[in-house]
């Protein structure tokens, strides 16, 4: 058994903040002590980490990104080894992937090859979503298999028609399924059958460049799907979590659903914070390198995106990370915005942002680490192992510099992608040192971990809900 001490931070959480010692045996926070106090003075250990002048935070959470992921001809460029390891760099110390399943085929098929594609291969811990993109009885009965077996949650399309694409009675046979069996159904609200057609007119009329894509993908047609979801949700007497929600407009309905006391939660991303239309238009096809879905949209909306995370209308920031090159896979829309595919590269820098957020004032400490840490731990089963910094809880620690200042670029990221979304951002705050149920795998900003460490970890069902 090993003990590792990090000493003399400020321990943050989502509940308090306190300058304490953390004492980390076998992998587990073995327990907490105020700074210099006899307590902290009598531990002994055989790694002691000075976290003096910094902060000390639970790893990150990333509810929701998509490794190995195909889509458009192509995969997402980063691979659980690579995307793994950039999310160490970045902080985060557990993700949630989606396994997908292949229309007319089982669910268990779909959840396997994602089971393959990652074990063995991770540098921090994961777990999956199942993406619904067949809805029958077989399927929903393996829903019920799937949620015993510790993976609770379930994603569906109002977007992508002949992809992805489930109508409204398939979602209402879902949604009724996860009523009973306590599964969350994540939805993709945009109105996909409006926006094909929006799509075919502006390819038509000679309009195929890259600001196009979020032209078609309209703020209204966001809401009405977010609109359309919940009240099949009420219907079907399920909650309801909202992927990448971008617009006010989508926002605005969240929080008439929540102030009815329904149980309906949102979550947003980096790129809806910090990058708009702007970055879709700029020069050349420089903007194909932001085509992402829910598209961005113009900077005004950000607002209410911020306030949502405030109010706790919207309760938690993943990534929606889907890298694509620029070279050679992003090139594939040229001359049709259609065929780009969609995604932005952000796993690394999601802790750092939202820090970032809280230095320029929109959200404290406290709630930085509720959002990227504590809600979606709680959201999707992962508390009390994860999320916090408790005793009994795996030892996922972030020594976290709040005064360092670093640039965003392409050259000097750990994603497995050839350009930054953020290219040239000056950020304050970086991480330092991180620890995977008490094993280092970023020391003093060097890589230490290793392939293979991340392990699989069943959930529960959504603690929100109990």
């Amino acid at each position: 058994m090993t003990r590792t001490l990090v000493q003399g931070g400020l321990v943050v959480t989502a509940a308090e903040e306190t300058y304490a010692d953390v004492l980390v045996e076998d992998g587990k926070v073995a327990a907490l002590a105020a700074a210099g106090s006899s307590v902290a003075r009598g531990w002994t250990a055989d790694r002691v980490i000075d976290a003096t002048g910094r902060y000390v935070v639970p790893g990150g959470v990333d509810a929701h990104t998509h490794f190995d992921f195909p889509f458009g001809g192509t995969s997402s460029s980063d691979t659980f080894e690579t995307g793994t390891r950039a999310a160490a760099w970045g902080g985060t110390t557990t993700v949630v992937d989606f396994a997908v399943q292949t229309r007319g085929r089982a669910l268990r098929e779909g959840l396997d090859a994602w089971h393959a594609k990652a074990e063995g291969k991770c540098a921090v811990d994961y777990a999956f979503h199942m993406i619904l993109s067949d809805v029958n009885e077989d399927t929903l009965k393996e829903m019920d298999l799937l949620v015993g077996e510790g993976l609770t949650s379930f994603k569906l399309f109002m977007a992508y028609p002949g992809v992805f694409y489930s109508d409204d009675g398939q979602i209402l046979r879902a949604m009724q399924r996860a009523a009973g069996n306590g599964g969350l159904v994540m939805m993709h609200a945009e109105n996909g059958i409006a926006i094909d057609v929006l799509v075919q007119q502006a390819l038509a009329a000679g309009r195929t460049a890259p600001r196009y894509h979020g032209e078609v993908r309209r703020a209204l047609l966001e809401a009405e799907a977010t609109h359309r979801a919940i009240q099949l949700a009420r219907v079907a007497g399920s909650p309801l979590y909202v992927v990448h929600v971008s617009a006010e407009e989508a926002v605005a309905e969240l929080a008439a659903a929540r102030d009815k006391g329904l149980p309906v939660f949102g979550e947003t991303c980096p790129q809806y914070l910090f990058l708009s239309t702007d970055n879709l238009a700029e020069p050349g096809f420089e903007g194909a390198k932001y085509v992402c879905s829910t598209p961005l949209r113009p900077r005004e909306h950000q607002a209410a995106l911020w306030r949502g995370l405030r109010t706790d209308d919207l309760q938690v920031v993943s990534t929606d990370h889907c890298p694509f090159c620029f070279s050679g896979q992003k090139e594939l829309g040229r001359g049709d915005f259609s065929k780009i595919p969609n995604g932005l590269p952000g796993v690394e820098h999601r802790m750092d942002l939202l820090h970032q957020a809280v230095v320029d004032g929109h959200i404290t400490r406290r709630r930085w680490i509720e959002l990227a840490c504590a809600a979606p731990a709680r959201m999707f089963g992962l508390a009390p192992h994860k999320g916090t910094i408790a005793p009994g809880a795996d030892a996922d620690l972030v020594v976290y510099d709040p005064r360092a200042t670093q640039v965003l670029s392409a050259t000097t990221h750990h994603m497995n992608v050839d350009y930054s979304a953020y290219e040239g951002k000056e950020i304050t705050g970086r991480v330092e040192t991180v620890l995977s149920r008490g094993e280092i795998v970023i020391d003093e900003r060097r890589f230490t971990g290793r392939t293979g460490h991340g392990r699989y970890v069943p959930r529960t069902t959504c603690q929100y809900l109990a």
